[in-house]
C-alpha cells in the first residue's frame, strides 16, 4: 500500500518511475536512515536522562548530606552537654552531702545544748532542794539556839 502511495504520488509530481527493485531500494534505505536517525536520537535522550538522574542524586545527596552533617553537629553537642550536666550533677551531689553533714551536726550540737540545757535545769533543782535544806537546817538550829 504505501509503495503504491509513493509511486502514484511520483507520478503525480511528473517525476520518472522507479522500478519496484530501484524504488523498494530506496524505501528501504530512507527506513534505515529514519530508524538511525530514531536510534541517535534516542540514545542522546538516554545520555541526557542519565545526565539529569545524576544530577539529581547528586543533588539529593548533598541535600542529605548537609542534614546529615548538621545531625553530627547537633549529637556532639547534646554529647558535650550531657557530660557538662554529669560533671554539674556529681558537683551537686557532693555539695549536696556536705551540707547534709552540716545539718547533722548542727542537729546533734543543738542536742547537746539541750541535754546541757536539761543537766543545768536539774542541778539548778538539785540546789535548790539543798539551799532549801540547808536553809530550814539553818533556821532549826537558830530556833534551837534560842529556845
Amino acid at each position: 500500500m504505501v509503495l503504491f502511495m509513493k509511486l502514484f504520488r511520483h507520478l503525480l509530481d511528473g517525476q520518472s518511475v522507479d522500478t519496484p527493485t530501484t524504488m523498494l531500494s530506496r524505501l528501504l534505505k530512507e527506513h534505515q536512515a529514519k530508524q538511525n536517525e530514531r536510534k541517535e536520537l534516542q540514545e542522546k535522550r538516554r545520555r541526557e536522562a542519565i545526565a539529569a538522574a545524576t544530577c539529581l542524586t547528586e543533588a539529593l545527596v548533598d541535600h542529605l548530606n548537609v542534614g546529615v552533617a548538621q545531625a553530627y553537629v547537633n549529637q556532639r553537642k547534646l554529647d558535650h552537654e550531657v557530660k557538662t550536666l554529669q560533671v554539674q550533677a556529681s558537683q551537686f551531689s557532693k555539695q549536696t552531702a556536705q551540707w547534709i553533714s552540716m545539718v547533722e551536726g548542727f542537729n546533734q550540737a543543738l542536742k547537746e545544748i539541750g541535754d546541757v540545757e536539761n543537766w543545768a535545769r536539774s542541778i539548778e533543782m538539785d540546789m535548790r532542794t539543798i539551799a532549801t535544806a540547808l536553809e530550814y537546817v539553818h533556821k532549826g538550829q537558830l530556833q534551837s539556839a534560842c529556845s
